[in-house]
């Protein structure tokens, strides 16, 4: 069976950050090293299944009822199962219960496959479904022991046994149905697993959180293909494999890892996708329909209907995937009644406003076209000179901070010496040999100055500069300040936001509530967080200036001069 804590760090009446405190020193690479590997072995393996797809009929094909008007493989269940497989069986000892959720995965993988090829049907994919879930929780003992409401008392083994396979299949269906619009289903599927991870590494559940990182890992490398417009789907034997994955993890983590948790918890992390397949199931119900035929009735056809774009509609599913689970990581030991009360009320707002909404014929992007947001000419000249504004503030402070952040930082490190040296060396080459160096990428070379920076800003800080001053923020809040004016009114082409990118965003979100309430160490947060402002701040500047030698470029090669010879002993520098 899998681990669960001798002693539970806190009560129901504790908080997460007293629970933080006696969560278990692990060295990183433990936990990084699954989800690097399955990355690498999901981007390695999708390229191929692509060339192999329309042999083995992995393509799907447009219909009436589908988003796409083209056709496209379907095989990133390939990338993600594989991806996921890999590490799992190299790194973690195989017990009982392990063994049967990869048997399980296995035998619901090779069904989801035969479904995208030869379109099985419901009833044949319910066999699968079944076979897969009754494995893992009959011979892995991975079920349910614990419901909400019930004060803690356990339930007979048979009926929990019972319970769980219903709910797993349910959720196999909820993820499987949510795969409707590029990157969707991945995203909300994403967000969950770091949900279970971070919740399981906080109680020693090793093993449920490595899992969890693997499949995160094989996520972000299909993903990488999966982003609007996509040109591969995950296919019925991605999201089934990913919906049975999350349903095992959910009880694994509840169950058998922390039973301290509520029992109730499980419906914020994996959140949306299970109240879209009950309301879609009761309007079936409802308007006498075939249970089980295909319909545009998910959040996401809504969404589009009331004139969303593709990636707006996808964005919007995010942001409340993102709130329900950030809901169970801040607080899990809150009571059934307000877990799920809070479930319930942030869905049921949902529907509510899809509801007026729709009665309403409410349309979004209802302005006519040819200005910026529909405003006048005079008003969309003046916007255009702002964001032209906020753009040079931002080639400016980016630059103002790599020159200062290198000189001073109170100390230059031998192994940034050489790094920095490395560095300077290839963007010379690059600025001033560019038919020769053409396969050098001038963003990278940016970014990695920029990380460098912000590193030897944030670890050899300055007596007068601890992070927190005024300035600092000020600096900061004003660079993500003119980045969304940038991105708001700027004309189209030179840079366009994703869901990736608002999945970047939530993370960012994310990483400041948990500093906030002290589980993460507020240094290191603040050194990612400033990271990833200047690393947007970079990508918006350099897709707008149109020359090599431009204010960025010219600021990385002076900071990483400077670096270079503070290291050596050439420059000395007191601030």
């Amino acid at each position: 069976m899998f681990e669960v804590p001798l002693q539970p760090a806190i009560d129901l009446q504790g908080n997460l950050s007293a629970f933080a405190d006696q969560a278990p020193a692990i060295n990183p690479l433990t936990l990084v090293l699954p989800l690097i590997v399955a990355l690498v072995i999901s981007m390695a393996v999708i390229p191929v299944m692509v060339r192999l797809a329309r042999r083995f009929g992995l393509v799907d094909e447009p219909d009436a009822r589908k988003v796409h008007t083209r056709p496209v493989p379907r095989v990133g269940g390939f990338g993600i199962f594989f991806g996921a497989l890999v590490p799992l069986v190299l790194l973690l000892p195989l017990d009982q219960t392990l063994v049967a959720f990869l048997v399980g995965a296995g035998v619901l993988f090779a069904f989801g496959v035969m479904d995208d090829s030869r379109e099985l049907g419901h009833y044949v994919k319910f066999i699968g479904q079944f076979l897969a879930v009754i494995i893992v929780v009959y011979w892995g003992d991975a079920y349910v022991t614990r419901l909400p409401f019930m004060g803690g008392e356990l339930i007979s083994d048979s009926a929990g046994r019972l319970f769980t396979v219903i709910a797993m299949v349910g959720m196999i269906n909820a993820l499987n149905h949510s795969d409707g619009l590029d990157g969707l289903a991945g995203g909300e599927a994403l967000l969950s697993l770091c949900g279970i991870a971070w919740l399981a590494w906080l109680a020693g559940g090793m093993t449920v959180a490595l899992i969890a990182l693997s499949v995160v890992g094989c996520l972000l490398g299909f993903m990488r293909y999966n982003t609007y417009p996509a040109i591969i789907f995950m296919g019925d034997g991605g999201s089934q494999f990913i919906g049975y994955t999350l349903g095992f993890l959910a009880v694994q983590l509840t169950q058998q890892v922390n039973p301290v948790l509520s029992p109730a918890l499980p419906a914020l992390l994996l959140g949306l996708p299970i109240a879209d397949i009950i309301a879609v199931f009761v309007q079936r119900m409802y308007r006498k329909m075939n249970w089980f035929r295909a319909t545009r009735n998910h959040i996401h056809h809504r969404l589009l209907d009331l004139g969303f774009h593709h990636h707006e509609s996808v964005v919007v599913i995010y942001t409340i995937q993102a709130v329900l689970v950030l809901s169970a990581v801040v607080m899990p030991y809150e009571t059934d009644a307000v877990v799920l009360g809070w479930y319930l009320a942030v869905v049921a707002a949902v529907f509510l406003l899809l509801y007026l909404a729709e009665s309403l014929r409410w349309r979004v992007h209802g302005m006519e076209k040819g200005s910026v947001s529909g405003v006048s000419s005079r008003s969309a000249r003046y916007i255009r000179l702002l964001a032209r504004a906020a753009r040079w503030f931002l080639a400016a402070g980016l630059s103002a901070f790599l020159v200062a952040g290198s000189c001073m930082a109170t100390e230059v490190p031998a192994d940034f010496t050489l790094l920095a040296m490395m560095l300077c060396g290839l963007l010379l080459v690059r600025l001033g040999m560019p038919s020769i160096a053409q396969r050098l990428p001038l963003r990278a070379l940016c970014y990695m100055t920029i990380a460098a920076v912000v590193y030897l800003l944030n670890t050899y800080q300055p007596h007068y500069l601890s992070g927190t001053d005024p300035l600092t923020y000020a600096f900061f809040s004003s660079m993500v300040l003119c980045a969304a004016v940038v991105i708001r009114y700027s004309e189209q082409g030179n840079f366009n936001l994703t869901p990736t990118d608002f999945l970047v965003a939530i993370a960012a979100f994310s990483l400041a509530i948990l500093s906030s309430r002290g589980v993460l160490d507020s240094a290191i947060v603040a050194t990612m967080l400033k990271a990833v402002i200047l690393f947007y701040s970079c990508e918006l500047v350099l897709g707008w200036l149109r020359y090599r030698w431009n204010i960025v470029t010219v600021a990385a090669l002076i900071a990483l001069i400077v670096i270079s010879g503070r290291g050596m002993g050439l420059l000395s520098l007191n601030f």
